[in-house]
């Protein structure tokens, strides 16, 4: 299986299935003397692990990083950082149901067909849970870039939208809720909704808003490897999401260029940034927001047709513990996949 490391300086390699012995990662490039915060990065870890409140999925995972290599005294060393996450609440057996059967929109039918064997405990790889990985390594990216602000929460849930602009909404009221949306009232009515369609042995998808600042002119290259071409790849890594736009987006398309330009300020800056804070695949120095779309999870706890291995049609209801909606555990690994690509620009930069 190829693909399993992202970055170019910067580089994440992650390994392990949902319901082995462990997942893990290799850090490969970050710089030595960097003294790690490891409450920070044990933090965003408890934002993504499962079993955090009544709406996501129930497994308990403690999610302890264990640091194998990289680090000394505090400090990273410059060498490659490894660490594993210990796996310690598997429930294999929920899973037996579909060792021959395919769930509707899932990856077991791809996987089969490519490789002629899967994982079928949990979805092996291509479970959620190797994201894990890529928190821990955005955690430390973040602290790469101490002076970089990223910000991510929850704007939609199923229909529900929070249309408030993001400057005008308090980032510190993010956690204060299990939705991870900083607008309480919204966030009270979504809460309710993902309430009654796990009732419904049903999921649903939303939507997840991250927002960059304080990001310096020049990162990106300006042809193949854009800023938000690679913000855009590291988004659709992650499981689930099938949509990326930043800035204006789509509606910028909808838009005359009187309309769409971003008017200079003397010091460079703009009036508007509809750009998004990128122009011509490299930062302006401006914020950096997008968009990211996630879709239901295909485990829903119905009755559905699904595949066999055989080719058969059969009914299959599905089992186990599963998130009824994702976005508001993907909301630290949306954060992680931005400082990460942030972080390998940086270090490109410096090539310079």
């Amino acid at each position: 299986m190829a693909g399993n490391s992202y970055g170019t300086l910067y580089k994440v390699t992650t390994f392990g299935e949902s319901h082995g012995e462990a997942l893990g990662g290799i850090i490969d490039g970050c710089p030595p003397g960097i003294q790690l915060d490891f409450e920070a990065i044990e933090l965003d870890m408890a934002r993504r692990k499962p079993g955090q409140s009544a709406i996501v999925t129930q497994r308990k995972e403690p999610d302890a990083v264990q640091f194998l290599s990289g680090i000394f005294e505090g400090k990273t060393t410059g060498t490659p950082i490894g660490f594993i996450i210990p796996n310690t609440n598997q429930k294999s057996d929920d899973y037996s149901h579909i060792k021959d059967n395919y769930r509707p929109s899932h990856a077991d039918y791809v996987y089969d067909q490519k490789y002629g064997f899967r994982d079928y405990r949990g979805g092996g790889r291509s479970s959620a849970r190797e994201t894990a990985s890529r928190v821990v390594a955005g955690a430390i990216a973040k602290q790469m870039l101490p002076e970089i602000k990223i910000n991510a929460y929850v704007s939609s849930v199923g229909p529900i939208h929070l249309e408030t602009p993001y400057q005008e909404l308090d980032f510190s009221k993010i956690e204060s809720n299990p939705v991870r949306c900083p607008d309480e009232k919204s966030a009270a009515i979504m809460e309710e909704y993902i309430r009654d369609i796990r009732k419904q042995g049903d999921t649903v998808g939303g939507v997840v808003t991250c927002v960059i600042q304080n990001v310096p002119v020049g990162l990106g290259e300006p042809v193949f490897d854009k800023l938000h071409a690679e913000l855009g790849k590291a988004m659709l890594s992650i499981n689930a999401v099938k949509g990326f736009e930043y800035g204006s987006g789509f509606s910028g398309s909808e838009m005359k260029g009187s309309e769409h330009n971003d008017l200079y300020n003397p010091d460079g800056s703009t009036k508007t940034n509809l750009s998004g804070g990128i122009q011509g695949g490299i930062s302006n120095g401006m914020d950096i927001y997008f968009r990211v779309a996630f879709k239901p999870v295909a485990t829903i706890m119905q009755t559905q047709d699904s595949l066999d291995n055989k080719g058969n049609i059969t009914p299959m209801t599905g089992k186990g513990r599963h998130d009824p909606c994702v976005v508001p555990r993907a909301v630290p690994i949306v954060e992680a996949m931005a400082a990460i690509v942030l972080a390998d620009f940086y270090l490109i930069n410096k090539t310079y």
